[in-house]
C-alpha cells in the first residue's frame, strides 16, 4: 500500500506548552489538585460587557460573515483606541480585524515576504513564530539575547545580523514572551528607525501591551506608518477562546492582507467580533484583573530567587517569569516532569522557546488567581527542599 507522506514544510517542532497543558488534563481528569502555570492564558473570565453583547447579538437568530477586514464598527473602535491609549490618529481603513493573533501573523507574513525571505527574532522567543514562518517557507534568523542585555533584541544586534547576511524582516515583541521583556520607547524606535532605513519590515507584536508592569510601553505605530502591527483581545481582555485579533497596516498593504484573508478565513467570528467592541468598556473590570498580575508578579520576583532560580528575566510585562532552573537540576524537561508528577504544579520547559539553550530554563505563566500561584509555590519549595 503507498504510503502517504507529510509535507516537508509540516515538519515542525510540537509547541510543548501545548502537550504540558494535555498532560496536565489528563490528571486533572483524575480529580489530581493540579495547579497549571503552563499556559499563557488569563484565569479571568471574560468581562460582563462583552458576555452581555454576545448574548444580544446571539438573540437575533443569526450569526453570519462580515466583511473580511471586520465589522466597521469595531475597527473605528480599534482606531479610536489608538487615540485613547498611545495619542496616535489612525484611520479606522488601517484596520483589519483576524481571527486571534495568530491569523494576524499569518497574513502579516504572507502580504509581506515572498518564500526564502529571512526574519529576524529573539531567542528565547514564542515558538509559534519560528514554526509559521518554516510552514510559509520563510527562514527564521534567532538572534540568542540573555540575561546580560536583560533579554532584549536592541537595534545593534539586528544591524550586526543584517551585516551578516542581508535580514528581509525583523518582528520585535513588546512586552515578550517568554521572557517579559519590554523594549524601552528609545530603543523600540531605534529598531523601527534602522527597520525604514534598510528596507527591512518591521514586525510588531502588541498583544501583550497593557500588561507592561514598569512602564515604558510604546507602540511602534508611534514612530512609523510603515510596521505591520499585530494585537489581540486574548490577553489583556481575557478573550483567548473567542479567537478575535487586530491588526493596523500600512495603508498600502490593506486590500493585500484583504485579498489573503478572503480566501484562508472569510472573515473572523461575528459573534466574537461584537463581543470584542464591547470589551473596551470593561476597563475598570480588567484593571483590576491587571492588579492581580502585579501582585503574582511581586511574588514570584521576591520567591524564584530563593528557590534557587538563576538568570532570571526582567519579567517587566506579559504574564510570564523566564528562568534558569536551580543548580542541580539536569534539564528543564525532566525538572518539569518531577514537578507534575510530584507536586502537580505545570509550567513549561525552555526548550520550547530556545533550541539551543532552553533546556536551561522554565517559563512561568502567572496568569492564575493569586491564591492559586501562592499555593504553587509553596508545593515548590516542598519539592525543591526535598531533593
Amino acid at each position: 500500500m503507498h504510503e502517504t507522506k507529510a509535507s516537508r514544510r509540516s515538519d515542525v517542532l510540537p509547541f510543548r506548552a501545548m502537550d504540558v497543558l494535555a498532560e496536565a488534563n489528563v490528571l486533572l481528569a483524575r480529580g489530581e489538585p493540579v495547579i497549571s502555570l503552563a499556559v499563557g492564558q488569563p484565569a479571568a473570565p471574560t468581562p460582563k460587557a462583552a458576555i452581555e453583547a454576545a448574548k444580544a447579538h446571539l438573540a437575533q437568530g443569526r450569526i453570519a460573515y462580515t466583511d473580511a477586514p471586520g465589522l466597521p464598527a469595531l475597527r473605528e473602535r480599534i482606531a479610536r483606541h489608538y487615540g485613547e491609549a498611545y495619542h496616535l490618529d489612525v484611520a479606522p481603513s488601517r484596520v483589519v480585524v483576524t481571527t486571534g493573533s495568530s491569523a494576524g501573523f499569518n497574513l502579516a507574513f504572507l502580504a509581506a515576504f515572498d518564500p526564502g525571505a529571512r526574519i529576524a527574532l529573539a531567542s528565547p522567543g514564542y515558538p509559534a513564530y519560528r514554526n509559521i514562518l518554516k510552514v510559509l517557507g520563510l527562514e527564521p534568523v534567532e538572534i540568542p539575547v540573555d540575561v546580560s542585555t536583560g533579554y532584549l533584541l536592541t537595534a545593534d544586534h539586528l544591524a550586526e545580523a543584517h551585516r551578516d547576511v542581508p535580514i528581509d524582516g525583523v518582528l520585535i515583541a513588546s512586552p515578550a514572551n517568554p521572557t517579559g521583556t519590554v523594549t524601552p520607547p528609545e530603543e523600540l524606535k531605534r529598531l523601527v528607525d534602522f527597520a525604514d532605513e534598510a528596507g527591512i519590515r518591521f514586525i510588531s507584536d502588541e498583544i501583550y501591551h497593557r500588561l507592561a508592569y514598569s512602564g515604558g510601553e510604546a507602540t511602534a505605530l508611534a514612530f512609523s506608518q510603515n510596521p505591520f502591527v499585530v494585537n489581540s483581545f486574548s490577553k489583556y481582555y481575557c478573550m483567548t477562546g473567542w479567537r478575535i485579533g487586530w491588526m493596523v497596516l500600512p495603508p498600502e498593504m490593506v486590500r493585500v492582507a484583504e485579498r489573503i484573508a478572503q480566501s484562508l478565513y472569510i472573515s473572523a467570528p461575528e459573534l466574537s467580533q461584537v463581543a470584542a467592541r464591547a470589551v473596551f468598556d470593561a476597563t475598570d473590570e480588567l484593571d483590576r484583573v491587571r492588579e492581580v498580575y502585579v501582585r503574582n508578579r511581586d511574588l514570584l520576583m521576591r520567591e524564584l530567587p530563593a528557590l534557587g532560580f538563576r538568570d532570571i528575566a526582567p519579567i517587566d510585562g506579559a504574564f510570564y517569569a523566564y528562568a534558569g532552573i536551580p543548580e542541580g537540576e539536569a534539564s528543564a524537561t525532566d525538572f518539569c516532569r518531577r514537578l507534575l508528577a510530584e507536586s502537580h504544579v505545570a509550567m513549561t520547559p525552555g526548550i520550547d522557546f530556545d533550541l539551543s539553550r532552553g533546556e536551561r530554563f522554565v517559563r512561568i505563566s502567572y496568569a492564575c488567581g493569586h491564591a492559586a500561584l501562592e499555593e504553587a509555590v509553596g508545593r515548590m519549595k516542598v519539592a525543591l527542599d526535598g531533593r
